[in-house]
């Protein structure tokens, strides 16, 4: 194949930037194959000549292996907030407000309010320089490796403009359910799940997110012929350029509300059947050079009001923002807010998910929040409404052993495994309701457990001298005696219900039975398997490349061998009794729900058991499919539904004489 001539390569990445542009669009130029053919040709050519590779050259978009870092980057442009209005009133107020400042005509725009992540792209001559997350709005971190893979971001303009673009990154609502539901943390909502691919260290991961762009503002300072006059005049040369913009835009004057609270009125009702997270609209004055007679205090500009659909349910102040280790290792921040009702509870914790949430919040110690409870349950910080100056940021060390903290993805870790909250955070796991169930060995227990030294991992509670504690306060005789009975009785738990409690990484309830029923029947015979004849294991449904991929690296590591080899040794059972044929089938098409408790069933994951070892399904929920439900003491509002449904009632001894 002739090598390409500079002017060659040129015109074919100007060729290949077209067609993406037109593919991003949905009006695609050429076939599948026609583009892959081209697309290839170039990329080879530059591979053999990689200083003829152009800045903005379309191979960009699939981004690269290399890891790279996110240096900070000083705004050239104003990058404020806007200030915040809760009722059409109150924009009416603003827009009254606005006209008395001006003996100008006025007129404003309205878009739609994104719930993205919010970027500044930088052209220099019609080339993208430099991509910007918002940051603290004076100082952001450059992205542009991972922005160049946006296939609706311009790499390369028509015309030779320097200017700044800002924007909104978003992920489409039906992407997000799809690859959400893939994950095993799943993102609270699409614009976290955005936030926290931007950041990934390598831009080839970006490249697989379907992740998009709306730009709402340009900044154009050459060649002065192209400055644009008005906000709309601005929109059209970005459109001019291949920017995508949101399709929905009003133009109102000040005497026209009814016009304008039509238009909220259609937006609101609009808003859930659009393939993108909306929180409200955004009313800017159209004239530019109006918007600099304005000006702007140092929050906000006068030119500009953000409309939000629905107040916050409370306001509040951050009084701290903290770190918690998890048992994984997984770090999460967490914020300390001045106590606020919401909904008729107080809220003074809310979870800030990670560093990425908190950098889009640009959320900082002192600020005055938007707090809400996310399906009436979740405290959240919905927004910023006083900001007082500095972004919170993670510290460089764990607080519990003062490692030194890992980003992975969107989250930070402690890689320290002997970190004494990660221990905590396993003991507890194991020993909680529906795992080991040690009801004796409560938080405050384990805590003293671990600061006497007695306890490092869960196989030392197996061989714990709890007449150690004599003396320690709160530890008398009932209580001593109580530690001995609950990890007694823990010992006589299935092999089923210890490996589950485990915590291994995609190893839960659910697929122990999964891998049980598959006739994986010991601890020994998974690890044989894991290394021996590890894609039998995908012939199991509910069983893919990613979780066995889990599997591999989790199950296999000698501190979790090591660990199941000391809990044999203190008499747990690591195999399964094989289900007799008798058994086996006699539950077959039967759909049970377990609830309350029971005398014989302690915990009721043993009677569940028994109706999987039967082949018998269990669900945590009542439904029309649910064919019995097994009813303990203190059924509650599960054996209303099921009763209202028409269910099959059973009582435990009835079931003891079934499973007979």
């Amino acid at each position: 194949m002739p090598e390409l001539t500079p002017d060659e390569v040129h015109s074919l990445a100007r060729t290949l930037l077209d067609q993406q542009v037109a593919y991003a669009q949905g009006r695609p130029l050429v076939s599948d194959l026609e583009y892959d053919r081209l697309f290839d040709r170039l990329k080879a050519h530059e591979e053999a000549h990689p200083e003829q590779k152009l800045t903005w050259s379309p191979t960009q978009r699939v981004g690269s292996d290399l890891s790279a870092d996110f240096p900070e980057f000083s705004h050239t442009v104003p990058v404020l907030s806007l200030d915040k209005a809760y009722s059409p009133a109150e924009v009416f107020t603003w827009l009254a407000k606005t006209a008395k400042l001006t003996s100008r005509s006025l007129t404003v725009t309205a878009e739609q309010k994104m719930d993205g992540l919010s970027l500044v792209l930088y052209y220099k001559e019609g080339v993208l320089e430099r991509a910007v997350t918002r940051g603290d709005g004076t100082k952001g971190n450059d992205v542009t490796g991972n922005v160049k893979t946006l296939a609706t971001v311009p790499l390369r303009l028509n015309l030779p403009l320097t200017m700044a673009v800002r924007g909104e990154v978003f992920l489409p609502k039906s992407d997000f359910a799809h690859l959400n539901a893939q994950l095993e943390e799943p993102y609270a909502n699409p614009r976290n799940l955005a936030a926290g691919t931007l950041r990934r260290v390598k831009s080839a991961e970006v490249a697989k997110v379907p992740l998009k762009m709306f730009v709402y503002e340009a900044f154009v300072s050459s060649p002065e012929a192209q400055i644009p006059q008005s906000h709309r005049a601005a929109l059209d040369l970005l459109a001019s350029q291949g920017f995508p913009l949101n399709p929905h835009l009003g133009l109102f004057e000040p005497e026209h509300n009814l016009e304008l609270e039509a238009f909220v009125a259609e937006q609101t009702v609009l808003r859930p059947g659009l393939e993108w997270e909306i929180d409200g609209l955004v009313f800017k004055v159209d004239d530019l050079a109006l918007r600099d007679e304005l000006g702007a205090t140092g929050h906000h500009p006068r030119w500009a009001l953000a409309y939000k659909f629905e107040s916050p349910q409370a306001r509040t102040f951050v009084e701290e923002i903290f770190i918690q280790v998890g048992r994984t290792g997984r770090v999460t921040p967490v914020a300390r807010v001045k106590p606020a009702q919401v909904g008729g509870t107080t809220v003074t914790f809310i979870t800030l998910h990670n560093n990425a949430n908190i950098e889009t919040l640009g959320l900082g110690i002192g600020d005055e929040v938007a707090i809400s409870r996310r399906g009436d349950v979740i405290p959240a910080v919905e927004e910023v409404l006083e900001h007082q100056g500095t972004v919170w940021s993670f510290p460089p060390l764990c607080p519990d052993c003062s490692w030194e903290l890992e980003l992975r993805g969107a989250h930070h870790f402690c890689p320290n495994s002997a970190c004494p909250a990660q221990v905590k955070g396993k003991l507890a796991f194991f020993v909680g309701r529906g795992q080991m169930d040690i009801e004796s060995l409560g938080p405050e227990t384990l805590e003293v457990l671990v600061s006497q030294g007695l306890v490092r991992d869960v196989a030392d509670l197996f061989t714990c001298d709890f007449e150690a504690l004599r003396g320690v306060p709160g530890f008398g005789d009932k209580k001593i005696a109580a530690l001995k009975e609950g990890v007694a009785l823990a010992r006589t738990r299935p092999f089923t219900t210890l490996l589950a409690s485990l915590g291994v990484p995609e190893l839960g309830k659910k697929l122990v039975e999964l891998l049980v029923g598959a006739g994986v029947l010991s601890f020994n015979q998974l690890v044989e398997t894991l290394l021996q004849n590890p894609e039998s294991l995908l012939e199991v449904h509910g069983i893919g490349a990613k979780t066995l991929e889990t599997l591999k690296t989790e199950l296999l590591a000698p501190a979790v061998l090591g660990l199941a080899q000391r809990l044999q040794a203190a008499g747990l059972s690591l195999e399964a009794p094989p289900p007799t044929a008798a058994q086996s089938q006699s539950l077959l098409g039967t759909v049970w729900c377990v609830t309350g408790s029971f005398v014989g069933f302690n915990p009721r994951s043993l009677a569940e058991e028994e109706i999987v070892r039967r082949s018998g399904k269990v669900v945590s929920a009542v439904s029309g499919k649910t064919t019995h439900l097994l009813a303990g003491a203190g059924a509650g509002s599960k054996l209303e539904k099921a009763q209202g449904l028409g269910l099959r009632i059973v009582s435990e001894d009835e079931f003891i004489t079934l499973l007979q």
